[in-house]
């Protein structure tokens, strides 16, 4: 599912502005030849640390595929990526939990193991 759409209960909704604030962040910075942003907030409502936080738009999955990993390391990817979005990491009401998988184009088109 490409970013400007998340699945919840079946339905397809638009995305919110942090969710495009996030698509635009990353395609601006790494230039992605894929890009899915998952809002998985729904799925955290009623747990404590969300007690009280009125968002709906606070848990991420994010997969980027990009040159722009070519050499880095896992540890490096995911810094890079909680950079371009740190000050939402950092704000009151933002993004609490950033789920990520960050590949090269030719790690994105291996076949993933067996479970």
């Amino acid at each position: 599912m490409h970013g400007r759409a998340a699945a919840v209960l079946g339905r397809r909704i638009m995305a919110g502005p942090m969710e495009k604030l996030m698509e635009a962040r990353l395609r601006e910075a790494l230039a992605p030849t894929e890009l899915r942003i998952v809002n998985e907030s729904h799925l955290h409502r009623g747990h404590q640390a969300m007690q009280g936080v009125a968002s709906t738009e606070t848990h991420f999955r994010v997969t980027v595929v990009s040159e722009a990993f070519r050499g880095k390391p896992l540890l490096a990817r995911h810094r890079a990526v909680n950079a371009l979005l740190g000050d939402q990491l950092k704000a009151e009401g933002g993004i609490h939990a950033l789920a990520l998988v960050t590949k090269t184009p030719e790690e994105a088109a291996k076949p993933s193991p067996a479970p």
